[in-house]
């Protein structure tokens, strides 16, 4: 080969050379998106964390007070339920002792005001 001369292949690989730098800064371009979306996307799940942290001890105070009304209520509903037993069970003795008798006097209260009544 002469001096000062380019060969075929050189030329060649010179063309394959400035392809591949433009391949290079082509892909460079998403990929440098692409990384400033990764660390905006961790900065973003950082941020949820540190307000998502505080949300939940809230919501673990708020469940805690919730079931402690509950208990509450349970105990209320099973003292009402006992309470209501035993008035039914006041009112059948009531009803089973007096309530004939007091049936009797109505009706012959009712009588007398009837006959009474009559009379004027």
């Amino acid at each position: 080969m002469r001096e000062g001369t380019v060969s075929g292949s050189e030329i060649a690989s010179l063309i394959a050379a400035g392809g591949f730098v433009l391949l290079v800064l082509f892909l460079a371009i998403p990929i440098l998106k692409l990384g400033k979306l990764l660390d905006r996307s961790a900065e973003s799940v950082s941020q949820m964390t540190e307000e998502l942290t505080p949300l939940v001890a809230e919501l673990t105070v708020t469940l805690a007070e919730t079931n402690r009304q509950l208990k509450k209520i349970d105990s209320i509903t099973t003292d009402v339920s006992t309470v209501t037993t035993n008035l039914s069970s006041l009112v059948s003795a009531f009803t089973a002792s007096m309530g004939g008798t007091l049936a009797k006097i109505a009706g012959y209260g009712g009588v007398m005001r009837n006959l009474l009544g009559k009379k004027k």
